[in-house]
């Protein structure tokens, strides 16, 4: 079981879940990705921000609920499949952003779709709440990962 207190580790869950974010936002939009094709669905560039706050407040409580719950010990899967989505979340703006690599990115996106439902199962078994704040984000990825896909073959 945790040793921390029940707040003090939800601070920490959080903030594991927005350093994904600020290293994410070091790749920002930028003019590269103002001059692609982009389908006509694209979201304003101004929903980005205030979407993942949100998918990553959610991540984090999900992750708090099942260590809170059953401590590293005895959720390390769910727990490590949390990690491993988070890196591959990381992963994906560095690509896509960072390096222009828009196939990449896409590989790197389904890797993350499917770590996502991973997670999003085994936090289910522990504790349902925990895996229902994960459909948000499974969501959210799904389009992501269809808009990277028509950005790819819009931009051979």
């Amino acid at each position: 079981m945790p040793t921390l207190p029940s707040w003090l580790g939800l601070i920490a869950w959080l903030a594991v879940c927005f350093a994904t974010a600020l290293f994410g936002a070091q790749f920002a939009p930028d003019n590269w990705y103002e001059q692609l094709a982009k389908p006509s669905w694209t979201p304003p560039d101004g929903w980005f921000p205030p979407v993942w706050t949100v998918l990553y407040t959610l991540m984090g409580i999900a992750a708090w609920l099942i260590w809170k719950q059953k401590g590293f010990a005895g959720a390390l899967l769910p727990l490590t499949l949390f990690a491993i989505q988070l890196l591959l979340n990381a992963l994906w703006p560095w690509l896509f952003f960072g390096r222009h690599a828009i196939a990449l990115a896409f590989a790197d996106i389904v890797l993350l779709w499917m770590a996502i439902v991973a997670t999003l199962i085994t936090f289910w078994h522990h504790r349902p709440s925990a895996g229902l704040l994960l459909l948000p984000y499974l969501l959210w990825v799904s389009f992501a990962a269809v808009l990277n896909l028509a950005i790819w073959q819009l931009n051979p």
